[in-house]
């Protein structure tokens, strides 16, 4: 799988976004999912779905923590493109073991804290999103920070042995913002205010102007450990 991933990695970075999805699909049948965040670069993704293939399943991973913007931006997506967004929860039995043993906050005491949450209301409902499918597509970019600047179009997570497909890894941040304005693209209204990466609420802070758009993840870690483990492990 490993060889394949780099085999279409040179066979399909050239082509445009419509084509790869396209191409996935094909080979692919009703074993290609897209998992969105609702980021800007989400949107884009979902923007060129609806256009191009909509029997491409397109979930998002409701941790239980996440702004109130993002909940209304679930709704306006799929009104706006007539599609159906699968929201997938974690376990909650899990979650409540997890807050009754360490507390609501935990993820501020420590990493290990903080992965655990993570695990708990990321990846474990990631693996479930993903069981029966072959190929993972979701939102990806080079320049989102230091964790992610040697990502390629297609890749093989050795982690849930699907392909990992990052159709927008070469956009730069400025070529998201005028797809999603030329395109009339819904976001998220929390990007107006200085939240360029949005995730859950506790753990999302404000970025100044000229900062690495990640940085107001897991703000309090250092650079190198701010990934949740869904795509940096």
């Amino acid at each position: 799988m490993k060889e394949l991933a780099n085999t279409l990695n040179d066979k399909l970075q050239n082509l445009k976004i419509s084509e790869i999805l396209m191409y996935f699909s094909n080979e692919y049948p009703e074993q290609v999912v897209f998992t969105t965040s609702m980021g800007a670069e989400d949107q884009v993704l979902t923007s060129k779905i609806a256009k191009t293939d909509k029997s491409i399943k397109i979930v998002t991973l409701d941790t239980g923590r996440l702004f109130q913007e993002t909940y209304e931006l679930i709704q306006r997506t799929e009104s706006k493109f007539n599609i159906k967004i699968n929201i997938i929860f974690p376990n909650n039995s899990s979650v409540e073991k997890m807050v009754n043993v360490k507390g609501v906050n935990l993820f501020y005491d420590s990493i290990e804290n903080r992965k655990l949450c993570c695990n708990i209301r990321k990846i474990e409902p990631l693996k479930r999103a993903l069981e029966g499918n072959k190929v993972w597509i979701n939102g990806l970019r080079r320049d989102q920070s230091t964790t992610r600047n040697n990502i390629n179009l297609v890749e093989f997570d050795e982690v849930t042995n699907v392909l990992k497909v990052n159709p927008l890894y070469n956009w730069t941040n400025e070529m998201v913002w005028e797809y999603i304005k030329n395109e009339k693209v819904p976001y998220n209204p929390l990007h107006d205010k200085n939240y360029p990466s949005i995730g859950c609420q506790p753990c999302t802070s404000t970025v100044e102007h000229g900062k690495d758009i990640r940085s107001g993840r897991w703000w309090w870690e250092n650079p190198e450990t701010r990934e949740c483990g869904l795509h940096k492990r």
